[in-house]
């Protein structure tokens, strides 16, 4: 990810950990539909037709399920710390979203429990960031940013 920004100050890239692309969801999906389906088509030959439904509807609930999965597999929250600003980009399900806070004017929450996110907040404009971190993460993150904001 290039960015317009001079690379003198410090960046962090915070992103989900899938296991599995879309693709090779798909794939896994379409393995899932055959066997379950060629299982039902079995009963429903020996007169036990109502697996067949169930089948449907279990395969309905796991193609939403994985749908969900592979909408927010590429998701991620970007963070660069240059010219005395903070520029925060968050993706989630395909939307963007982009802050840039003053650091002069920045103030910093860190976590205190382990649900919680870190908040920034600059000249009435505030977000959140750390949500693909785990808590002991999430603290790490909040004195690292703390550390380079007070050393530039």
């Amino acid at each position: 990810m290039k960015r317009d920004l001079p690379m003198e100050g410090k960046e962090w890239l915070l992103r989900r950990n899938c296991s599995l692309t879309p693709g090779q969801l798909g794939v896994a999906y379409a393995l899932m539909c055959v066997f379950s389906f060629g299982v039902a088509a079995g009963f429903t030959l020996a007169g036990l037709w109502h697996i067949l439904i169930f089948t449907a509807v279990e395969m309905a609930a796991v193609a939403a399920a994985f749908l969900y999965y592979a909408r927010h597999a590429t998701d991620y929250e970007h963070i660069v710390l240059a010219d005395g600003s903070l520029l925060i980009e968050q993706v989630s399900a395909g939307h963007m979203r982009s802050v840039k806070l003053d650091t002069c004017w920045l103030r910093m929450h860190a976590p205190e429990r382990p649900g919680e996110l870190i908040h920034l907040e600059s000249r009435g404009v505030a977000v959140d960031i750390g949500t693909f971190a785990t808590a002991p993460h999430r603290r790490a993150l909040a004195q690292e940013l703390r550390y380079a904001i007070t050393h530039t």
